[in-house]
């Protein structure tokens, strides 16, 4: 066996660890590495890049013609799922009011604006993600900037092709059951598939970062790692309770007003960049142990 596929393999066997240490270990690795303030910073640059690329889709989704308005309420849709209520209200506002006040420049304006604030972010996310690793950051200013940028591209790529898997895949499923006169079980079974590959597309994003953000070099690449699932998963059970918690517990904009809805969504962002980084703490970990 190589050394490459046995690091491969030694990754998915917890470098001999079980999950329980392992879990012990990314608990101090965590508070050693301090990544719930660092989560904080991340959540700023999500900030920075949302509506951008929010206003980016929405014109995007304009060159589909008569499909274009399902296609922008089925996004909306999907997020009210996960992102807490006031937090979608003030997404759903803001871009509705950027879109009636914006002329036909906004398609490249939101994708320019998109990649800027988010390769900031993506670089943000490489610096953490070295002290997240353990590692010295040896690449050039430019070198950094040069792989901030296609990460960010390649990561917005995988983001749209899952988002059109999910808004258009079910358009394409009732076109074939009426052209081909496919069976309910076939267009459920395909809806399911579509839902499965979204998640691996979300999980490819998770090993992108990963593999390419920290300055580890000679280090063999893994598509999906034991840290990428868990980020994904733990990025969904958080969502869902954050909503839950906001819904039933307590209600922000008692306490703040208008000002309510921000900070949910900067708190929401602030559970997807520690998602990030609990990820990247499960492979730090694993990693560690199976070169020990």
């Amino acid at each position: 066996m190589t050394a490459t596929n046995s690091r491969s393999h030694s990754l998915w066997s917890l470098g001999g660890l079980s999950w329980r240490e392992v879990a012990r270990r990314v608990w101090i690795a965590s508070n050693s590495d301090d990544i719930y303030n660092r989560a904080y910073e991340l959540a700023y640059n999500f900030l920075m890049a949302i509506f951008p690329l929010l206003l980016f889709l929405m014109a995007l989704f304009g060159m589909f013609a008569g499909q274009g308005i399902k296609l922008r309420y089925d996004l909306f849709r999907y997020l009210h799922e996960i992102i807490p209520p006031l937090a979608y209200d003030l997404l759903q506002r803001t871009v509705s009011e950027v879109i009636e006040r914006s002329g036909g420049g906004k398609l490249t304006f939101g994708l320019l604006f998109a990649l800027y604030a988010g390769s900031t972010g993506t670089t943000q996310l490489m610096y953490i993600l070295n002290i997240v690793y353990q590692v010295r950051e040896t690449r050039s200013w430019i070198k950094i900037r040069l792989i901030s940028l296609a990460l960010t591209l390649l990561i917005a790529m995988l983001i749209l092709a899952a988002l059109f898997l999910v808004l258009a895949g079910g358009y394409l499923l009732e076109f074939l059951r009426h052209e081909f006169v496919l069976s309910l079980i076939v267009v459920q079974a395909g809806k399911i598939v579509q839902w499965i590959v979204a998640i691996i597309f979300v999980v490819t994003t998770y090993a992108m970062v990963f593999n390419v953000g920290p300055d580890r070099k000679g280090h063999p690449w893994h598509w999906i790692s034991p840290g990428s699932v868990i980020g994904v998963a733990i990025w969904l059970a958080a969502s869902g309770v954050l909503r839950l918690y906001l819904h039933f517990i307590t209600s922000y904009s008692k306490s703040y007003g208008s000002l309510g809805a921000v900070i949910i969504l900067l708190l929401w962002f602030h559970v997807t960049g520690l998602a990030f980084l609990i990820g990247a703490e499960f492979n730090s970990v694993i990693e560690h142990a199976s070169a020990q």
